[in-house]
Formats: C-alpha cells, structure tokens, sequence
C-alpha cells in the first residue's frame, strides 16, 4: 500500500540511503592495522575485523531481508537503520577487539536495510521505468562501496579512526528522520508466518529457473570481481610496484567510474531482458579481465590497462546486475524481498568466494594467474547462459 505519490525525489533519497548505509561494511578495510594495533589484536585475527560485518551481512540476507514481504517496509528499513547507528557506535568506543568484533557483525545485519530498500524502490515505481529505478538507486549503492574506503582513509589521516564511525553515526541519524517524513508506506500483503517465509526461499530457487539462472549468472560475475578488487591492490602494494594506500584509493575512484552502467542497464532492461543483452553484458565483464595482459608487464603502460580492467569489469557485472535485478522483480510483488534476498545471497557468497580464491592463487602462482582465473567466471556465466531457454523471457513485463 503506497500512501505518498512517488517522485524522483523520492528516488534520489532511496539511492542516497544506499550508498550511506552500504559503505559502514566497507569503513574498517583500510583502517584495519590501525584498529588491531590500538585494540591489541594479534595479528593473525586481525581479518575479524572485516569479516564478522561481511557474516553479519550475510546472515542479514538470508534472515532480516525476507521480512519486507511481512511488515511495512519504511518502519523496517527505519529499524534496521537504528540498529545499525547502535552498533556504529559501539564500534566507535569499543574497548577491547571483541566489542569491535560484535559491533562489526552487527554493522553487516543493519547494513542489510539496502537489500529492502532495492525492492521497495521496484514496488513504489511505474512498470515502465522500474529498470531505471533501480538501477538509478543501485548507483547510489555502489558509489558508497566505491567511496567508503577512500572516504575513512582521509578522515583517519586527519583525526583518528574512531571518528569515522562517529560521523556515520550522525550522518545515518539524521536519514532516519528524512526517511521517515519523505518515504511513502509500503505494506506487503503478508500470507505466512516468518519460518514459512524463509522455506519457501529455498524452494523458490528451486522451481524459479529465471531467479536461479539470475543468482549464478550474478554469482560467477562477482567471483571475478571480487577476485579483481582483491588481487589488484595486493599486486600494486608489492615489490612490483610500491604503492602506497593513498595510491590505492585514487585507483579505487578510477573504477568507480563502471558505476555509469548501472541507469544505462536499467533504461536497456525497461526494453526488455534478452540473451543477447544479458551476454554482451557477461562479455563486457571477462574482456575486462583479458585487458592487463595486453601490457606484458609494462609498467605504466600495465597500471593504465589495469585501471581500464577496473571500468570495464565494473560496466559489465554492474549492467548484469542491474538487468538480473529488474527481471526477478518482475516475477511477482509478493515475494520481492524473497527473491532479492536469494539473488543478493548468491551474490555474496559469489564475492566471498572470489576473494578466498584470488588470494590464495595470487599467493601461489603470482598476479596473471590470478586474472586468469577470474577470467574464468564470465566464462562459465556464459557458457551457462548459452543453455537458456528461448522462452524464459517471454514474459511481457520482464
């Protein structure tokens, strides 16, 4: 039920609210020594910090997200935000590294409000422009994963990395209040209970081959992007190269620039999802990854096709997203949450996977093995979209 008549206002907000609440799961990455030594954290657990809020994230997907097919979403999303600001804050005065460590997982479940917010945005637009609606409110998203990093960076370079979460905090307040006033009401016409609501996830993957084909496509594509992203600064931080963490983020901004994609793919889905679309994406992301080997280790020559790698790979998975996006929320208005919440879960458990890959051949077998193996990915994404029924779409609205 949509009490507020919806605008591009409202659209803008929805992206803003992403961006903002994504990037708390993304603060601690660069600040991570910092952290450990001023907590006394022993070296080795020192990923923890990182981790617990990429597992409370992950647990959020499979859990809170479903629930915006149950209650009313603004009132949700609101709450889950509230949490999020408490652990924010827990973080900011933590003591010891286990407070940090239990406030960074409950950052990830708060974080996951932006997994409702992309459905409800798909609810509140017209059927016409539902493509561009999210992909609009995805770019949100995705610049605050692009920005955070190089975001907390400058703020700890001139106070202290307590005080990056201490502004989010803030920041994240003040939404609410905004959220609150400007969002329209979404009320879902719940028909089961919470444990139902979580079965019929499963069984959705099951007997909905458009939402499975969706969720491997997207799982394969942030494999090697996640992979890319993990491998890359880890190479240019070497003996390689040098680099410093103030260099790494000017070439995190370089491949923010893939973020474009994300309205150009909503405006291409609103025409319609096909193969072809749906492969020129995939393509566009392993081309990317085939690019660096153009350079044979050239030095700047390298770091330049190295940054295109980065636009291009971030183009494609991003414009395969987008697509995937407006097609299962096509599937049917009762269950968008469900269905974001199984695509988002293939996600990131895509994007976990690539990260525990790259750094473990990149360690073994050097950097172009590692792009190789990402190259892998949207191989395999496309080889499987190449057994896709002609009539998965025939469906008029996807």
């Amino acid at each position: 039920m949509i009490k507020k008549t919806f605008s591009a206002s409202i659209v803008m907000l929805l992206a803003a609210s992403c961006g903002l609440i994504v990037a708390n799961l993304y603060y601690a990455q660069p600040l991570v020594a910092l952290i450990s030594k001023d907590l006394n954290m022993a070296p080795a657990a020192a990923g923890l910090l990182v981790t617990m809020s990429q597992a409370g994230y992950g647990l959020g997907l499979l859990f809170v997200v479903p629930t915006g097919d149950m209650f009313e979403n603004r009132r949700l999303i609101i709450a889950i935000t509230a949490l999020g600001i408490i652990s924010l804050l827990s973080a900011a005065f933590s003591q010891n590294s286990a407070q940090f460590i239990a406030a960074s997982f409950i950052i990830g479940i708060g974080s996951v409000a932006v997994q409702i917010i992309i459905p409800y945005a798909a609810s509140i637009a017209p059927q016409e422009i539902q493509g561009r609606v999210v992909g609009y409110v995805m770019s949100g998203l995705l610049l605050g994963v692009m920005l955070a990093r190089p975001f907390a960076s400058i703020v700890t370079e001139f106070s202290s990395w307590h005080y990056i979460f201490i502004i989010s905090a803030a920041v994240l307040t003040l939404l609410m209040a905004v959220l609150f006033k400007m969002m329209p009401e979404r009320r879902p016409q719940a028909s089961m209970g919470y444990g139902a609501l979580l079965a019929s996830m499963g069984k959705m993957f099951v007997t909905m081959p458009v939402l499975r084909r969706r969720a491997l496509y997207q799982a394969s594509l942030f494999c090697a992007f996640s992979l890319f992203w993990t491998v890359a600064p880890m190479y240019f931080m070497s003996d390689a190269y040098g680099m410093t963490q103030g260099h790494i983020a000017i070439f995190g901004l370089v491949g923010a620039a893939g973020v474009i994609a994300a309205p150009i793919a909503g405006r291409i889905a609103d025409k319609g999802v096909t193969q072809f679309k749906s492969a020129m994406a995939i393509i566009t992301a392993g081309f990317g990854l085939l690019l660096p080997h153009f350079a044979g280790g050239q030095g700047m020559a390298e770091v330049l096709l190295l940054a295109a790698c980065a636009v291009v790979l971030d183009f494609g998975a991003i414009a395969s997203q987008v697509m995937g996006q407006r097609v299962i929320f096509s599937l049917g208005a009762q269950y968008r949450s469900r269905v974001n919440g199984v695509y988002m879960g293939a996600f990131f458990a895509g994007g976990a996977a690539g990260s525990a890959l790259g750094g473990y051949v990149y360690a073994s077998y050097g950097f172009y093995a590692a792009m190789w193996t990402g190259f892998a990915m949207p191989v395999l994404a496309f080889l499987y979209l190449l057994t896709e029924p002609k009539e998965l779409y025939a469906k008029k609205d996807i």
